[in-house]
């Protein structure tokens, strides 16, 4: 079992009653789900494979594959091509994969003060950007294709205090002033 979860359980869950001024443990908020997104852009099969592997072995769970839903030709995208891929962790393999994310991933990001306060969307979602998902321990060989991505904590909140607050509590670094 994830510490995390067992940590949210005994300790988090009181502080957070304290801190938002509620009685009802049903009103302290909840982490739902995270949504893991990863953008291709126009990359060869091989890179293409190789980021997918990637991001199985970093969420544990493998990728579904978005396609495009039309054709572009600026862009130079067609219908039907793949152009990303998206992983939905819930129950255990959330836990866990929050857990390395917040005390081993994050961390090793070059000059790291802290992530943005600025990602909450107004529902209690927190949305995360990251440059390269080599920060990871999971990716070993470093010369393999480069990508960003992004990473949606859904929240049982309404609101973005809340939510901030579960988040805080769990341990992610936010930066002091944004």
């Amino acid at each position: 079992m994830a510490r995390l979860k067992d940590e949210y359980a005994s300790r988090m869950v009181p502080e957070l009653e304290k801190a938002l001024g509620t009685t009802n443990r049903m009103l302290v908020p909840r982490l739902q789900k995270i949504v893991v997104n990863m953008g291709f852009g126009i990359v060869s099969k091989d890179e293409q494979k190789q980021l997918v592997d990637d991001l199985a072995a970093i969420t544990g769970q493998r990728p579904m594959l978005c396609r495009a839903k039309k054709s572009i030709s600026n862009f130079k995208l067609r219908e039907g091509m793949v152009i990303g891929a998206k992983v939905t962790l819930r129950g255990e393999r959330m836990w866990e994969f929050a857990e390395r994310l917040i005390s081993s991933a994050l961390p090793r990001i070059r000059d790291f003060r802290g992530v943005s306060a600025r990602g909450f969307d107004g529902r209690g979602n927190y949305t995360l950007g990251l440059k390269e998902h080599s920060i990871f321990p999971e990716i070993v060989n470093e010369g393999s294709a480069h990508s960003g991505m992004d990473i949606t904590f859904v929240t049982s909140s309404t609101d973005n205090k809340a939510s901030k607050a579960l988040l805080d509590a769990m341990g992610m670094p936010f930066a002091g002033r944004n």
